[in-house]
């Protein structure tokens, strides 16, 4: 489970709803889209605040960052007990709609929303109405399946510690638990059974441990949908390998990893960057979540990434 530094917007962000053709979305924004906008999705068990540290030098980039809460995340409305909402090809609508009401390229009707510009008649694909998509762990699936299904929608794509199809058989073995226990436990009890189960060197890792308030942490959690959780941790258990679909996109591609992955191994996304004919970083000293972990090194990738892309 990741632990950003803080819950806090940094100075110069602001949190609030983004209204899209498919509901509201809970997100947090920073800087102003000189070089573009950045979409920022998280992963499981995430949230929008998994990106918190993220937005400062982004936006001293010259980058407006946008992390959002998916359905049925956090803040963000969903079902709690029907998974259909949460298939991968819904959650990439869902995407596609947020880059919508982002770039008001397609939703008229969007242009009073917080952060929105003003309509313009430029084309879906001119730069100014496509975003660049990152996104983390499950949410590289869901970023992944937004691609494949409209790619002139985006600049480019990273895929951050996000592999080419399902998890190791180890995290296989931990998603399965939590969803068999999600199906007779309330989201309370389950709280309680990961803290009691889980030992302080996961909880808090080999890194710096981020957030120690276990309340808001707690809050975070009781925010999710069961239902979420359940049909996203059979994806990620489930997901087949559709790089080949994805490299015929022929959209730049960056694969971003810590430089130890139990969830995808390095190899795998070594392997799936030369698949991709992608731009790889392994940013050091950082695991699963390199955007917690080290997120100054990680922000200069990506500027670095994105200032190439163009």
């Amino acid at each position: 489970m990741s632990r950003p530094a803080t819950f806090v917007p940094p100075s110069g962000a602001r949190a609030y709803r983004l209204a899209t053709a498919r509901g509201e979305f809970a997100v947090i924004e920073a800087g102003s889209p000189d070089k573009g906008t950045a979409l920022l999705l998280p992963g499981f068990t995430g949230s929008k605040e998994d990106f918190i540290s993220l937005h400062e030098p982004l936006a001293a980039a010259g980058y407006r960052t946008v992390a959002v809460d998916g359905r049925g995340q956090y803040e963000s409305p969903g079902p709690r007990d029907d998974e259909t909402p949460y298939a991968l090809g819904e959650l990439a609508q869902d995407v596609l709609a947020q880059v919508d009401a982002l770039t008001d390229s397609r939703a008229g009707s969007l242009t009073d929303s917080p952060g929105a510009s003003s309509l313009t008649d430029s084309p879906a694909d001119a730069p100014e109405n496509r975003v660049h998509l990152v996104g983390h762990s499950f949410g590289g699936l869901v970023a992944r399946s937004a691609v494949l299904l409209d790619p002139a929608r985006f600049r480019s794509l990273t895929l951050m510690a996000s592999g080419p199809a399902e998890i190791s058989p180890s995290q296989q073995q931990r998603v399965k638990l939590l969803r068999d226990v999600l199906a007779v436990m309330d989201m309370g009890r389950v709280w309680e059974a990961i803290q009691a189960l889980e030992p302080p060197e996961d909880a808090a890792g080999e890194l710096d441990a981020g957030l120690d308030d276990e309340d808001i942490l707690k809050r975070r959690w009781l925010g999710n949908s069961p239902a979420q959780l359940i049909a996203a941790g059979r994806q990620l258990c489930e997901e087949p390998d559709r790089v080949a679909e994805l490299a015929a996109v022929r959209l730049p591609v960056h694969v971003l990893s810590g430089e130890r992955d139990d969830t995808w191994p390095l190899p795998l996304l070594d392997d799936m960057a030369v698949r991709l004919d992608a731009h790889r970083t392994i940013v050091h000293g950082a695991e699963h979540s390199p955007n917690s972990d080290r997120p100054l090194e990680t922000a200069e990738a990506l500027a670095a990434f994105w200032d190439r892309v163009g």
